[in-house]
């Protein structure tokens, strides 16, 4: 395919976009990829093209938090690495597990995020108990969603954090910044496999994942310095809007059953 220099262009500023919204409350796919299939990519090189950006808007937001203080090593390393380990094996296992299964539950999942964010009062920076030990939750949650950002992605950061909140205890800033180590992780665990099997557009993915490494920057300095008053909300809007484009995609297995 011949990428015109306007396209790169445009690509990366939808990728910046992306990446600032994904630091904070993660969604950012669900600006780039749907930007990519409308430019006329590929779907295959448009998923590995994507895959590269999102990774490079990860990483960075997991830098910037590292360089603040905010990712806790020891803890989050074991758990990057389960997720890794399931990102991968979920992008090994995309052709075996059905679409449509995952298209008809994943809506219904990020609506019930929003709502457990929308109706929690106790939503703002103190930790609780966990509810998990965090072995447990190493070995189960971690490369159980990460074997979801393989496979198909949305909502992947808004699932971690959530976890992170409700099983793990923790304020909603450290589970912002917990959630895009592991976002990483899975991340860079589906692009080892994607870019052997699908053909990556190097010049608008590498103009994409500056975008996106960019955004990503800019919306953790943003996350950290306002907190749950901006977490929180965007959060919950990128859900209903993550949910909401998966329940009427033309073709879907909700479209039929709500627009007949």
């Amino acid at each position: 395919m011949e990428i015109e220099l306007s396209l790169i262009v445009i690509m990366a500023g939808v990728a910046l976009l992306a990446g600032f919204m994904d630091a904070i409350a993660g969604g950012g796919g669900l600006i780039t990829l749907p930007a990519l299939l409308i430019a006329g990519v590929d779907p295959l090189a448009a998923i590995a093209t994507n895959k590269l950006q999102s990774a490079a808007g990860s990483v960075s937001a997991t830098v910037a938090f590292a360089r603040k203080g905010l990712i806790e090593w020891r803890t989050g390393l074991p758990m990057a690495t389960m997720a890794f380990a399931g990102g991968t094996l979920g992008a090994m296992s995309v052709s075996l597990i059905p679409s449509a299964l995952l298209e008809a539950a994943v809506p219904v999942l990020l609506l019930a995020v929003a709502t457990y964010f929308a109706f929690s009062p106790k939503l703002n920076n103190d930790e609780r108990k966990a509810r998990l030990p965090v072995l447990l939750f190493c070995l189960t949650v971690a490369p159980l969603i990460g074997f979801y950002d393989g496979v198909f992605g949305p909502g992947v950061g808004s699932f971690f954090m959530v976890a992170f909140v409700l099983l793990m205890g923790q304020g909603i800033l450290r589970a912002v910044c917990s959630s895009k180590l592991l976002n990483a992780s899975c991340n860079l665990g589906a692009l080892l496999v994607f870019s052997m099997m699908g053909n990556i557009l190097l010049p608008l993915a590498l103009a994409m994942a500056a975008g996106a490494f960019i955004g990503a920057q800019l919306g953790a300095r943003c996350a950290v310095r306002f907190g749950s008053t901006l977490i929180k909300p965007l959060l919950i809007g990128v859900c209903c809007l993550m949910a909401g484009k998966l329940l009427l995609a033309p073709g879907g297995p909700w479209h039929t059953l709500l627009l007949g």
